[in-house]
């Protein structure tokens, strides 16, 4: 028997609504499987993989000199998918509110994992400095949440984003300097400390990043949680927080 295109249409049109009310969610919009949203599900499975490689470098038979190269692949892997899933999200108009809470954590999540891995020989970074990052992710996101529930968005700014390429540079910079570290080049006492330095900067200026945020949202924070029959809605323009 032959099926007409247009029945074949029909058919198509059922399906893709009856897909569509099977991935509704209430924090999605329509749909949350959106290519943003993927981009973004594969950067949180990456970070954990660039930690484990570093710190079991031997038990997966990864020499020395090689590690660095798969590390600066991981990295690239981890900050073009950073990019990536904005610009889809924009592009393609898929933003979704899930798109929005899944961003920040893993921006968060992949800049601390790359962090921790280095606080072990040979970078050995001091712990301190990388729970400054932890510190000042966990305060904000919690107050986001917070703010979130209660029906307030808080607005972007710009000093997260900076804060997000600093740290990007920093782990850049640490990955690049253990070519030189693995050839002989550069002893292990000077990598610790250019090291230490660089995501020093960049954990000094996240605590600003992050005190800025406050300040400005301060306002809102505080209508957030004092007043509770007020809600006031405050669009974000970007992801980065």
């Amino acid at each position: 028997m032959k099926i007409s295109k247009r029945h074949v249409s029909s058919v198509k049109a059922v399906l893709r609504k009856r897909v569509d009310k099977i991935v509704a969610h209430p924090i999605g919009g329509s749909t949350i499987l959106t290519f943003a949203n993927l981009t973004t599900l594969v950067r949180i499975f990456i970070s954990p993989i660039f930690l484990f490689v570093y710190l079991e470098r031997e038990l997966l038979g990864i020499s020395e000199v090689v590690l660095p190269y798969i590390l600066c692949i991981l990295l690239c892997a981890l900050e073009t998918s950073d990019a990536l899933d904005g610009y889809l999200a924009r592009r393609f108009n898929q933003v979704t509110d899930l798109g929005k809470v899944l961003d920040p954590m893993a921006d968060s999540i992949s800049r601390i994992s790359i962090f921790l891995a280095f606080t072990r020989p040979p970078v050995s970074l001091p712990l301190l400095v990388v729970f400054l990052f932890i510190y000042r992710d966990a305060v904000i996101s919690t107050l986001r949440t917070v703010c979130a529930l209660r029906g307030v968005a808080l607005a972007a700014r710009a000093s997260g984003k900076i804060k997000a390429v600093i740290q990007a540079i920093a782990a850049t910079i640490i990955t690049i300097l253990l070519i030189p570290h693995s050839l002989g080049v550069l002893s292990t006492e000077r990598l610790s400390t250019v090291s230490m330095w660089v995501v020093l900067i960049a954990a000094i200026y996240a605590l600003y990043s992050g005190a800025e945020y406050l300040y400005t949202n301060l306002y809102y924070v505080r209508h957030a949680i004092v007043r509770r029959k007020r809600w006031i809605h405050c669009e974000r323009e970007d992801y980065e927080w």
